[in-house]
This record gives structure tokens, C-alpha cells and sequence, in this order.
């Protein structure tokens, strides 16, 4: 016997009845329970966590801009430098212009400039200029994997949308440590391990006697 005309559009509109039906279910479970937990289910993290997850029953999505989906760690935007504070509060950039970043940059949207001795004419290991064209920036994270110095990460700040081009500069482009650390802790401390790790090798090996 051949299976019944229609049956399958009475499952998937089962399927919606469901769904329905389980959302409303699930507001009133989550109203009790913010009446009596102070938890909610819309505009708060656990409510976001609990439809993220596979026990979320009715409406699962995200009602954005008023919720955000937390990012992973591992989620990478538009790149951005990283400087450190100098003792008199100035910005002291990690990058040393060395160009690597621009060379491995498949879409070549990264441009710098390197800054000279005006008496020497030699090359300063700090960029006079650096640019990066957003709306070409393919987010691949090449530039912040064959950084040396780790003066390139990627971002997490994905709400860049504007009605021009989008080309930062250096200034625009430059965020703390602290900003880096904040994103990405676990990168962050692995990080600055291995570098006083290495320092620590260094200081050593200058410590030891000349035989």
C-alpha cells in the first residue's frame, strides 16, 4: 500500500505545532522559576546558555541585538596591535614594522610604513604607519600566527558595520594588553609563559661565568 498523500507535510507542520506549543510551555516554566530563582530566560546568560544547549525546548534562537551569543576564545575578527604602557603611561607598540604580516596576507589588505632615523636613515623598529583595509581583511589569522613578536591578534568585535570604507590606521587598530588578555586568556598566559620562560633562559645564560 503507498504511503498516504501529504503525510509528510502533516509532520513537519507536527513538527511546528510542537514548537510552538513548547515555547509557551517553556516562557511559563521560566516565569515560575524567575519568580522564584530570579532567573530569566530571555536577556540574561543563563537564559542564552539554556537555548544554546540541547535541552532547550521551543524557541532556541537568539533574540539579537538585545542578546548576544557568547564567542569562543578561539573566534577570530579584523586583526588589531597590541601595545603595551611605558612607564610614563605611553603607548609602546609590539610591532617592529618587519613586514612578515603583509607578506603572508593572502587578500595584501595590511600596509605599513616603517619609521626612520632622520639622521641615520636607518629603519626604527616601531611603524610610522600601519593600515588594514576591513572590508577586504578575509579574517584568516595568518597575520597573527607568523607575528615574531605577538603584536598581531585577531578580534572579537564583529559589529563593524558602516556605510563607507572601512581602513583603520594605527591608532584605530591599537588596543592594550590588558584588552588581549581579556579575550583570550588561555592564548594570553600561554603566551607569556613561553616569553618568561625565555627570558629567564636568557638571563642564564648571560649569568654564566666566561670559561
Amino acid at each position: 500500500m503507498s504511503e498516504m498523500y501529504g503525510k509528510g507535510i502533516l509532520k513537519g507542520l507536527g513538527v511546528t505545532l510542537k514548537r510552538f506549543w513548547d515555547t509557551y510551555w517553556e516562557d511559563a516554566v521560566w516565569l515560575f522559576r524567575q519568580v522564584t530563582r530570579g532567573e530569566r530566560r530571555y536577556r540574561s546568560p543563563e537564559g542564552i546558555a539554556h537555548r544554546a544547549s540541547k535541552n532547550t525546548r521551543g524557541i532556541f534562537t537568539v533574540q539579537y541585538p538585545e542578546e548576544k551569543l557568547p564567542v569562543p576564545e578561539e573566534f577570530r575578527f579584523v586583526p588589531f596591535l597590541v601595545y603595551e604602557e611605558g612607564p610614563n603611561g605611553e603607548k609602546v607598540m609590539r610591532c617592529t614594522s618587519c613586514g612578515i604580516c603583509s607578506r603572508v596576507c593572502p587578500p595584501q589588505c595590511i600596509w605599513i610604513v616603517r619609521t626612520t632615523d632622520p639622521e641615520t636613515g636607518r629603519p626604527i623598529p616601531d611603524p610610522a604607519e600601519f593600515y588594514i583595509d576591513i572590508d577586504i581583511c578575509m579574517n584568516c589569522g595568518l597575520c597573527a600566527e607568523f607575528c615574531p613578536f605577538d603584536a598581531i591578534k585577531m578580534d572579537h568585535d564583529y559589529e563593524l558595520a558602516s556605510f563607507g570604507r572601512s581602513v583603520y590606521d594605527k591608532e584605530k587598530l591599537a588596543k592594550p594588553v590588558s584588552y588581549y588578555e581579556s579575550i583570550r586568556p588561555l592564548n594570553a598566559a600561554r603566551e607569556n609563559a613561553a616569553r618568561a620562560a625565555k627570558e629567564a633562559a636568557r638571563l642564564a645564560a648571560s649569568a654564566k661565568p666566561e670559561a
